[in-house]
């Protein structure tokens, strides 16, 4: 086999190569990440998101009480608060879509630990554990800044 014909096998392998691998990077980019942190369909692992601003704390929802927003189904303690949350979603849905906020300053959407939290402002934040909460508390503002240019972005993905 001549050198040109090898060369032109060998390029046209690595196109191709190129090619299919661009189709599987599409194919995770089509993938969007969900608007709302959720398993099984359910809202931040079912926990009540009006309770942190009503009980100062997590808590358990109940799947009696739940309502559907954003392509997730949320649950809460009692229906008072399922009614809260449906005149009101934006009011008390966490940011980010519930994602980990300490991710988000890194563009990766990370499941919660509902039970790691702050409210900032009027916002729910969500983190995915301890040490998550505790880097993102050392400078809230920035965090918070950085998340927001990233959500964007991540929902995208």
């Amino acid at each position: 086999m001549s050198t040109i014909s090898m060369l032109g096998r060998r390029a046209a392998l690595a196109i191709f190569g190129l090619a299919a691998g661009g189709l599987m990077l599409a194919g995770v980019a089509v993938a969007a990440t969900s608007p709302i942190a959720n398993q099984d369909g359910v809202a931040i692992k079912g926990f009540d998101t009006v309770a942190y601003w009503t009980d100062g704390k997590a808590v358990k929802g109940n799947p009696l009480f739940k309502h559907s927003w954003n392509g997730a189904e949320w649950q809460f303690a009692s229906a008072a608060n399922r009614d809260k949350f449906a005149m009101a979603p934006e009011k008390y849905a966490p940011e980010y879509g519930g994602y980990c906020a300490w991710g988000m300053t890194v563009a990766r959407p990370v499941q919660p630990d509902p039970t790691q939290w702050r409210i900032v402002d009027g916002k729910l934040y969500l983190q995915s554990g301890e040490g998550a909460l505790n880097n993102w508390t050392k400078d809230v503002p920035a965090a918070i800044a950085k998340g927001m240019e990233n959500w964007p972005k991540v929902k995208a993905q």
